[in-house]
């Protein structure tokens, strides 16, 4: 019987804690599924750290931490986490810190300069800026949270350094960007040990609805226009959400929020930052772009996301502001 994959979780002061219980309880849930099934584990989850116990970042402590290994297993994964804060504060020179910058430097280097590496560094949010200071990036492809991206190009000058995705693989290094990508990330990673099935499995007990391919936007364009306080806009939002196959035509937006057409698209462009039309084709061409990932057939897609035929949907693509990219995967 085979030994289950290791998967370690490296843990310092002030943790984000769902870039640890997001991914490590998609590894466990794929196990419980295994398990119904009468079948061994697939995953071992082990929770590293320089010191035995450590404060995540909502003050819930975390104890019986294992010790920083002097060997890892050659088929490990190794996941770095994020925390709260800047740049500047988030790889500190603090002694946890500097002890785990020196075991990923000693230990975790040479295991991915392997000829043939079998370790898999993953980097959830800020955790691939302490990749970068560990020096284990080198000139590979790496992302991490919006707001970090120009530190990390700070740190690790010789990357491709990618905005804008919501995980990045290149080689042996898996990097994610902010919080829940990194749930993103390990459903992707049962799905390529398990199958797609047993991941799919996982997220609808997750509840994850909508699972996001590698080069989805991370900074969804449906978040970016809905980050004001305007009430009659957020009406209008709420209701192309609710049905994006109906005809939202200028009017039949304004009468939901009971102002003109005219004034509707003054609301949208002060406190959305574009017109209600362009919202619609944003809001319908990220419904189809997650309907894709899913492995919705496109034709199907097009349809459930109010899209009239392959045209309109390219149309859309070629005008609206700030869309979407779809999954090169897609299949007609």
């Amino acid at each position: 019987m085979p030994e289950p994959l290791p998967i370690w979780f490296l843990v310092l002061p002030n943790t984000l804690l769902l870039d640890i219980a997001g991914p490590a309880e998609a590894f466990r849930l794929a196990n419980q599924q295994r398990a119904r099934r009468g079948a061994p584990p697939l995953f071992a989850l082990h929770y590293i750290g320089p010191e035995a116990a450590s404060m995540s970042s909502v003050g819930l402590g975390l104890a019986n931490l294992e010790a920083l290994p002097e060997v890892l297993p050659a088929s490990s994964w190794l996941f770095l986490l994020g925390r709260p804060g800047e740049a500047g504060d988030v790889v500190r020179a603090a002694p946890p810190w500097l002890a785990a910058r020196h075991w990923l430097a000693r230990v975790v280097a040479p295991a991915l300069t392997a000829p043939t590496p079998a370790l898999r560094l993953m980097t959830v949010c800020s955790g691939a800026l302490l990749a970068a200071d560990a020096g284990l990036v080198g000139t590979r492809c790496i992302t991490t949270h919006h707001e970090l991206l120009d530190e990390l190009r700070q740190m690790a000058p010789a990357a491709q350094v990618v905005g804008n995705r919501v995980f990045v693989q290149d080689g042996p290094l898996f990097s994610s960007a902010g919080i829940t990508a990194g749930i993103d990330l390990a459903l992707h990673s049962i799905a390529h040990i398990a199958g797609e099935a047993m991941a799919a499995a996982v997220a609808q007990v997750m509840v994850v609805f909508q699972r996001r391919a590698g080069d989805a936007p991370e900074r969804s364009p449906l978040l970016a226009c809905r980050s004001h306080l305007h009430p009659a806009v957020h009406k209008v939002q709420n209701a192309v959400h609710a049905d994006p196959t109906r005809d939202w035509s200028a009017d039949a937006l304004a009468e939901v929020a009971h102002v003109t057409p005219r004034h509707l698209g003054r609301l949208f462009q002060q406190h959305a930052g574009l017109s209600p039309r362009d919202y619609v084709a944003q809001v319908r061409l990220a419904l189809v772009d997650a309907a894709l990932a899913s492995g919705l057939p496109r034709g199907q897609a097009l349809a459930q996301a109010g899209f009239s035929s392959m045209r309109a949907w390219q149309r859309a693509r070629a005008t609206a502001p700030g869309s979407a990219q779809p999954s090169q995967q897609a299949s007609g």
